[in-house]
């Protein structure tokens, strides 16, 4: 798969929040959404079934925390592989050839800084989520939700040995103006390393909601020149009478697709809180 064709006739509908839309599935809030592959396949197959029907042209897999590092904390970690193939197939099976697959691979959970966990340990996890996928007939390699600049680029390293396009995102929630990852990275040196990782497509997602990211992408655009990836939430979640409430509508949140455009935006989706009524409505923005 050639990611300029798939730009060049416009800005690309990705999909939007897998972890909000397996809570209204029945997913609880302690559960691991990616033990679902196994346990309720044909419940996890609704979310991309549902995304692919509001407009999505990218729908990811529900593999975000499918290392062998973070599955450790729910004793699933001998499920690794099986769990990486299953959620290819899953997404696979459900968009047919409605839509390309990008399978996701996010943080460990574990920090370099704090030397929880060595660049060896995540080179070998990374290296063999990365090649489950890809085995499994993914499309692409999404590193999504990374804190850890270096973390990123680790797994960007480990996911190019496939040949599959990668694509790799940071989380910028940090700093006076939210413009900063957790390790005070700001959009401009993200880009730049991602870029010098060898990333085919540079972005942020999660962390705040979809106006903070049009600065963030304005600014990433003048580091790069790797087609952007922008996934932001549905504003930031408040808890009302125990529930996770996201305030941005639909409407609201399309509101601003145009200046992510301008921003020079080129795969636009959701993060958490949003729903296939976000990507309908980002896609209408994007077709007038």
């Amino acid at each position: 798969m050639k990611l300029d064709q798939l730009i060049a006739s416009g800005p690309v509908v990705t999909d939007g929040a897998w972890g909000t839309q397996l809570q209204t599935l029945g997913l609880s809030g302690g559960a691991c959404p990616d033990e679902w592959n196994l346990s309720h396949p044909d419940l996890v197959a609704e979310v991309p079934r549902r995304y692919v029907e509001a407009g999505s042209q990218i729908v990811l897999t529900n593999t975000f925390r499918a290392n062998r590092i973070a599955l450790t904390s729910y004793d699933l970690a001998d499920r690794a592989a099986e769990i990486n193939r299953l959620g290819v197939e899953i997404s696979r099976r459900a968009v047919g050839d409605r839509a390309h697959v990008f399978a996701s691979m996010g943080p460990t959970g574990k920090m370099l800084l704090a030397g929880e966990v060595s660049e060896d340990e995540l080179r070998t996890v990374f290296a063999e989520q990365a090649q489950t996928l890809a085995d499994a007939g993914a499309d692409a390699l999404v590193i999504e939700t990374m804190a850890e600049l270096e973390e990123a680029e680790l797994a960007v390293a480990a996911a190019r040995q496939t040949g599959l396009p990668v694509v790799a995102c940071v989380v910028f929630d940090s700093g006076a103006e939210h413009d900063r990852t957790m390790m005070g990275v700001p959009p401009e040196q993200a880009a730049a390393r991602l870029t010098a990782a060898g990333a085919d497509v540079v972005g942020a997602n999660c962390g705040q909601g979809i106006a903070g990211y049009v600065d963030i992408c304005r600014r990433m655009r003048t580091a790069t020149s790797r087609p952007l990836w922008i996934k932001a939430n549905a504003g930031l979640p408040e808890v009302v009478d125990g529930e996770v409430v996201y305030r941005t509508t639909p409407a609201q949140f399309a509101a601003h697709v145009p200046a992510l455009v301008a921003a020079g935006a080129q795969f636009i989706g959701g993060c958490c809180g949003t729903s296939p009524a976000y990507i309908a409505a980002v896609g209408k923005e994007i077709r007038k």
